[in-house]
């Protein structure tokens, strides 16, 4: 069974979980999946492994202490050193279908904002290409540094009964402001070097939709 129907096995079976011990296993996953440079195949396999053990100790009346121990990050590691690596499997595919939705998403709005204001003022369409390049590569780094504070909020908050997801969403809100907050003064403060060129609403909209639709199909190809 390849990894896409162990991962659609694994969620149907979950559902037979306690919710004390669909918690427990929960954070076991997570944390697995959350390790891209190992073989999705191996992790899914064990993954699988470990809900199927887990719902037969659950029929003797086992819990996931029980079975995995009181140190579930401890074991869980043991279990990753054991796994084969798989070198960038998921990381790049990822965060380029974010930047990809992300440009296209603004790409739209930009045109929208631009045939607005235009009903009422003259609105400059020309970009500026060394400013753009600047500003996008901000960006860029700005997802990338995000996505990298998310994940590791995310697992260090792991097998801690205490964790609080406001608290989690409160800090990557504060965190993701405080990025966008410098991307905003390197525009600003970046001069407008070299060619510029206009840039319309009409094709800033279409490129958009077609930035958004790529990724959209893409997504559903692998889902």
């Amino acid at each position: 069974m390849d990894a896409k129907l162990l991962i659609e096995e694994n969620n149907k079976k979950r559902k037979l979980l306690t919710k004390e011990n669909e918690a427990y296993y929960d954070d076991l996953l997570v944390y697995i999946r959350l390790h891209f440079s190992l073989s999705e195949q191996q992790s899914e396999e064990v993954l699988m492994e470990m809900l199927d053990h887990l719902i037969e100790g659950q029929k003797e009346g086992k819990t996931a202490k029980d079975i995995f121990g009181d140190d579930p990050l401890s074991y869980t590691d043991e279990i990753i050193e054991l796994l084969p690596k798989e070198k960038k499997r998921n990381i790049i595919p990822f965060v380029g279908g974010i930047v990809v939705n992300i440009i296209s998403w603004l790409l739209i709005i930009r045109g929208i904002i631009l045939v607005s204001f235009s009903q009422f003022t003259e609105v400059n369409t020309d970009i500026n290409l060394f400013g753009t390049t600047v500003v996008a590569l901000a960006i860029g780094i700005f997802i990338i540094i995000n996505i990298w504070f998310m994940l590791k909020l995310t697992k260090s908050s792991l097998f801690n009964e205490k964790r609080s997801l406001k608290k989690n969403m409160l800090k990557v809100g504060l965190f993701a402001a405080a990025s966008m907050a410098v991307v905003l003064v390197i525009a600003k403060f970046t001069p407008d070097i070299g060619p510029s060129f206009t840039f319309n609403w009409w094709v800033s909209i279409i490129l958009g939709a077609i930035l958004w639709l790529f990724h959209f199909i893409v997504k559903k190809r692998k889902s």
